[in-house]
């Protein structure tokens, strides 16, 4: 075991996060299943598509369209489709539905994947041990603060929930809702754009090639089997000043 920062190498890196992003994404969708059991998604769903279809026969029109299909259709297939929208518009029980789809999803998949990082990016970790999920621990590699000292569980909370969940997941999530349901364009591309760009030139530029979240919580990625790392800032210390001792001891004057 050595002192020097013993970094993780980018392979293996890889190969944890693409193992745990299958886990997270498997545990997400269970709980996002059952949180929209518990919520009645469903219920407003099908009204939802009921009135689609209702208003899509009664007005000889299909809702689903692209916008090329929009673009070449004919005038009065255009004047049918704004009166079907019109007439949906007016419909207070197609109106609640909609608001009511929009809003549980995105309370279901925040929650859904809130509850998956909980779970698998700081409990598994906290026991575990140094930081490591179940792909760190198949790959030999963990984490500890940028110091040498073991991680503590805020910190792996502020890694998590803060850097993992809320800037690197939630922000490109509610993006990508947001653009799904037309309610945001460009500019949700170009947020998504830039926070792709940070994380290249953090990887690329910083000395410990460390994302977002371990740039927030002060951490960085190592190689656990050739990584000496320290319970607390005073052991570091008193390691530091063994060493310094016994390299004094051994000089020659």
């Amino acid at each position: 075991m050595i002192y020097d920062l013993q970094k993780a190498s980018m392979w293996k890196r890889i190969s944890a996060g693409m193992f745990d992003g299958i886990l997270l994404g498997v545990v997400a969708v269970l709980f996002a299943w059952l949180l929209s059991v518990v919520l009645g998604f469903d219920k407003h769903y099908g009204v939802l598509t009921e009135s689609y279809a209702r208003y899509g026969a009664e007005y000889g029109v299909n809702f689903d369209m692209s916008l090329n299909d929009y673009e070449t259709m004919s005038e009065e297939t255009r004047k049918a489709l704004e009166a079907a929208y019109a007439a949906l518009g007016q419909d207070e029980r197609a109106v609640y539905a909609w608001n009511m789809v929009i809003q549980l999803t995105l309370t279901i998949t925040s929650l859904g994947i809130f509850l998956a990082y909980l779970v698998m990016e700081f409990t598994v970790p906290m026991v575990f041990g140094n930081g490591q999920t179940f792909g760190k621990k198949i790959f030999g590699i963990g984490l500890m603060r940028k110091d040498g000292v073991k991680i503590s569980g805020i910190v792996l909370f502020v890694r998590t929930v803060l850097g993992k969940y809320a800037i690197e997941t939630m922000i490109p999530v509610f993006i990508l809702i947001m653009m799904y349901f037309n309610t945001l364009g460009l500019g949700g591309t170009l947020v998504l754009l830039l926070l792709l760009a940070i994380q290249a030139v953090l990887i690329i530029a910083t000395h410990t090639n460390s994302l977002l979240h371990d740039q927030l919580a002060s951490t960085v990625c190592i190689d656990v089997a050739s990584q000496m790392i320290f319970d607390s800032r005073e052991a570091l210390i008193a390691y530091k000043e063994k060493v310094h001792a016994e390299q004094a001891a051994r000089a020659s004057y």
